[in-house]
């Protein structure tokens, strides 16, 4: 490894796994739940319903069962890091194959379909493997790790757009931060910035002299779920300052210029 450059973070592939099916029955559980009046609410996700959110998670379980289902591919392309910036310009094929997938089936049926797909796929590819996928070849070790971002990102889409209170599970959202806080770090290399988010995630960032000893002289502070709002662009940086949801201290400390880091 060259000098300087950090390890990539490792995560636990079990422990990642049981994140996103836990995750996946958080949401199922509370969908067979929805009312007509909720579902048709505007998710505030461009012109998509709470409907059109609900069968869209769905996707994401089906989604990975049929790339576990595909024969696999030779090598990794992807890693899990550089996940959030590939997302965007997939995002219209992704609406489309969601719609064409889903067939319009009753949201309880959906739910069941894929849950059930999901497990027989993850129990028959139980070591690593290669997924042949659209947005680039990843190892199924850090295309589960994408997943949490996945769920947890829309698990609280839904509860914006609801009222509902739909739990997160604790891995996944551990997952979730320290993926999106490292495309940060990937996205402004550098040391003059120090990003924390309790109890999850620590990263330097932001080209400029490298803090080594004492309090940083530009430190960003704040909570997971505004970390992962601000980083998938669903609050502003002005609006976090102002709502206290963020601590910003020194003249390097302003990440407006980089934020969202996935869109």
């Amino acid at each position: 490894m060259p000098p300087g450059k950090k390890k990539p973070r490792t995560y636990d592939p079990a422990k990642i796994r049981t994140a996103v099916t836990t995750q996946f029955g958080h949401v199922a559980e509370a969908v067979r739940g929805l009312t007509p009046e909720q579902l048709a609410r505007p998710a505030g996700l461009g012109d998509w319903t709470v409907a059109d959110l609900a069968a869209h998670i769905a996707w994401i379980a089906d989604s990975l069962a049929a790339g576990l289902a595909r024969p696999p591919a030779a090598v990794a392309e992807l890693p899990a890091v550089e996940w959030p910036f590939a997302t965007a310009s997939l995002a219209g094929k992704i609406s489309e194959a969601a719609r064409e997938t889903l067939d319009g089936a009753p949201l309880p049926e959906l739910y069941e379909r894929a849950a059930a797909r999901l497990a027989a796929e993850l129990e028959r590819n139980a070591g690593s493997r290669v997924l042949d996928l659209w947005i680039g070849d990843m190892t199924l070790a850090d295309f589960l790790v994408t997943r949490t971002v996945e769920l947890v990102v829309h698990t609280d889409d839904l509860n914006r757009a609801t009222g509902l209170d739909v739990p997160v599970d604790r891995q996944a959202l551990a997952a979730c931060v320290r993926l999106l806080a490292d495309a940060l770090a990937v996205k402004a290399p550098g040391g003059s910035v120090e990003v924390r988010i309790p109890p999850f995630a620590v990263v330097q960032c932001v080209e400029g002299p490298r803090h080594t000893r004492g309090t940083p002289p530009n430190v960003v502070e704040t909570d997971p779920l505004t970390w992962i709002r601000l980083a998938t662009g669903r609050t502003g940086w002005a609006e976090a300052l102002d709502s206290a949801r963020v601590a910003a201290g020194g003249e390097r400390a302003d990440l407006s210029a980089l934020l969202p880091v996935m869109r």
